[in-house]
């Protein structure tokens, strides 16, 4: 079996794999990093999108001997330690994620989108995210949170504390609409 050598998230890495193993695979399986998914397997749904020098790619459809000598980047590199980076705050405060399986796959995508610069319309955005699928969340929170980070959208408050509810009288009985006591 080859050995393939790649920097993942700036550490050399090197590991024997089969030819045929897929890179999703690789970085699963053979460096433990877990975090890219793996949805449909033939590039549709965007779960496994990683960066390979860094262009956004298909994990699931790059052979692991192709990445042999590159550098990539998946979702375990962007938090700084405990410390999310401002996409992944931006997803937080604008609830733009659900489920949390494809969320990786449009984190990745969206880094590589921003490293190209500022997405500043809805419309832009939308495009940014369209080749990737989320059955959850109906994109809007992306949206916001992509905008937000492009620096064209208005950051969305921090989820407040619970406030305590004040308690009240009781509503008095109202009449059975169908009729009863």
């Amino acid at each position: 079996m080859p050995e393939v050598t790649v920097t993942v998230n700036g550490e050399r890495r090197c590991a024997e794999t089969d030819v045929r193993t897929t890179l999703a695979d690789f970085v699963r399986h053979r460096l433990g990093l877990t975090g890219t998914h793996l949805g449909c397997e033939h590039g549709v749904c965007g779960a496994c999108t990683i960066l390979v020098d860094g262009a956004a790619v298909r994990s699931c459809l790059m052979l692991a001997v192709q990445a042999d000598g590159h550098r990539l980047e998946t979702i375990e590199g962007l938090a700084d330690g405990d410390r999310l980076n401002p996409l992944q705050e931006a997803f937080h405060r604008n609830h733009a994620l659900q489920c949390g399986f494809c969320t990786s796959g449009f984190l990745m995508t969206l880094t590589a989108a921003l490293r190209d610069g500022p997405v500043s319309t809805e419309a832009e955005a939308r495009e940014v995210l369209s080749g990737n699928i989320c059955r959850c969340t109906g994109y809007a929170g992306m949206v916001r949170a992509v905008l937000e980070v492009s620096g064209t959208a208005s950051p969305s408050p921090r989820p407040a504390e619970e406030e305590p509810v004040e308690e009240t009288e009781p509503m008095p009985p109202t009449a059975d609409p169908m009729g009863g006591a």
